[in-house]
């Protein structure tokens, strides 16, 4: 036969139940840590991106700097570049004038009369020498004012001396070149 108890029983245990607040906490807390390690992992994802980022930046920066120091050598060279060209060019101005100066000077020279110096001070020519004869003197100073590259021709100083037996002419001329 089958007993069946239909009385409540005294020794019946009632289920353990958590209050709600500590439930709503418990939760709370859950989504708190949930939400903060995500939050953590996206952070360090920005992170790692910006500190690729600024790599990226500094090495495009070295380049540029190593560009921008090729530019300031090349400025430089171009630079003294121009500076030596115009000295050559200069160089070449001023290279005509000794030589037309001492062609024509040359070139006009009759026989009978040779030089001694010749300086230039500042487009002056000073030009010191002898002549046998006073009519040889006269026509180099001729032929010196007859030239289209010399103005001013002056004779400065003229003087008979000796020299062991001969009587030559000691001179002294200056004139303007122009070139």
């Amino acid at each position: 036969m089958i007993r069946i108890n239909l009385l409540p029983s005294k020794k019946k245990k009632k289920a353990f139940a958590l209050p709600p607040a500590l439930i709503y906490g418990i939760a709370a807390v859950v989504v708190v840590t949930i939400t903060v390690i995500a939050g953590t992992l996206y952070l360090n994802k920005q992170v790692s991106s910006k500190q690729e980022e600024l790599t990226a930046k500094e090495q495009k920066l070295k380049k540029l700097q190593a560009a921008l120091e090729e530019v300031k050598n090349y400025e430089k060279d171009n630079k003294d570049y121009r500076e030596k060209t115009r000295i050559i060019e200069t160089l070449k101005k001023n290279q005509i004038v000794p030589l037309r100066l001492l062609d024509e000077v040359s070139e006009m020279l009759p026989k009978g009369v040779w030089l001694t110096s010749l300086t230039d001070k500042g487009g002056i020519i000073s030009i010191e020498g002898y002549a046998f004869t006073n009519s040889d003197l006269v026509n180099y100073v001729q032929n010196l004012k007859g030239s289209k590259y010399f103005t001013e021709v002056m004779l400065v100083e003229s003087r008979q001396t000796q020299i062991e037996e001969f009587t030559i002419y000691k001179f002294s001329l200056t004139f303007k070149i122009t070139v």
